[in-house]
């Protein structure tokens, strides 16, 4: 309760169903958050793909509570993840047949966790159904076509995106360009034809530029020596402060670059189990409740 009274009173003190809105909408983002601490690779994931998805919606012209709800969902898609070992989630290779089909139960998962929430309605369609694709090959329903919900269409492109261009343990993030040239190629297979051809128009004429490789709006993840770009850095960060990289343990101290915004340096030390214990990105939490909060009350 205390971290939940912490936030309640960064949102300012509002009374009546908005800030019970806001209570319930921060506990589910507080427990996102914290599954996707559990992957050191998926720093700024969460925030990432509700970003996107909230630039698709806004594009495709839908009211505002329709996008604020598909932004939440996009922040809230991975929580079956909770579930995966941490020698699949982690692993730094390929996955093998029986490990992918591990990693396929995660939406089923998530919506059992989110499922006794009061604001489950929500999210439903995104954590059920963002795997899911228009040829009926995707998990884990292999719903088809318009079957497949419109905010788990749009979630579902702007995670891929995410996926190709963010690196991971195996390979490097591949060029925005590229990616938007595969989610093309897909489109009526992976992707929804209409939803996926706005994406591509948006990212091709500069408007998603400022999302990828950020873990919040203007704050892009900084380079670990070892790991490449995995170590983020929150609002508010001080120079002197530590920062350590989650997948290997390296530490790293924030200090004032020559422009005046803050790098990365290593110092050369590791971090302790206590340095590596996942602590709530408040403010960012903070934000995206404020954002979307108010109009999501027209959904209930």
């Amino acid at each position: 309760m205390g971290l939940l009274n912490n936030m309640a009173g960064l949102l300012g003190r509002t009374d009546g169903p908005l800030r019970h809105h806001e209570d319930l909408l921060t506990s589910l983002l507080v427990m996102a958050w914290m599954v996707e601490a559990r992957d050191p690779y998926t720093g700024g994931h969460l925030w990432r793909v509700s970003r996107f998805a909230r630039q698709l919606a806004t594009q495709a012209g839908l009211p505002d509570a329709d996008v604020a709800r598909i932004a939440v969902g996009g922040f809230l898609h991975d929580l079956g993840k909770v579930s995966i070992p941490d020698h699949i989630l982690g692993k730094k290779d390929h996955l093998t047949e029986a490990e992918y089909e591990v990693i396929k139960t995660h939406p089923e998962v998530g919506w059992r966790m989110l499922a006794g929430h009061p604001l489950a309605a929500l999210a439903e369609a995104v954590v059920r159904g963002h795997h899911e694709t228009p040829d009926g090959r995707g998990y884990p329903r292999g719903l088809r076509g318009m079957a497949v919900p419109l905010d788990a269409r749009i979630v579902g492109i702007c995670d891929a995106f995410d996926a190709m261009t963010s690196t991971r343990p195996y390979r490097r993030g591949m060029p925005i360009g590229r990616a938007l040239d595969i989610i093309e190629e897909n489109l009526d297979r992976q992707f929804d034809r209409e939803q996926g051809r706005r994406f591509v128009d948006m990212g091709r004429a500069g408007l998603l530029d400022h999302v990828v490789g950020h873990s919040d709006e203007g704050i892009p993840l900084h380079e670990c020596v070892m790991c490449g770009p995995t170590l983020v850095m929150r609002r508010g960060q001080q120079a002197g402060e530590r920062i350590y990289c989650r997948s290997c343990s390296g530490e790293y101290l924030a200090e004032a670059g020559p422009d005046g915004s803050l790098v990365a340096v290593p110092t050369g030390r590791m971090g302790t189990a206590r340095d590596l214990e996942p602590e709530a990105d408040t403010a960012l939490i903070v934000n995206a409740v404020r954002e979307s909060a108010r109009a999501l009350l027209a959904f209930q």
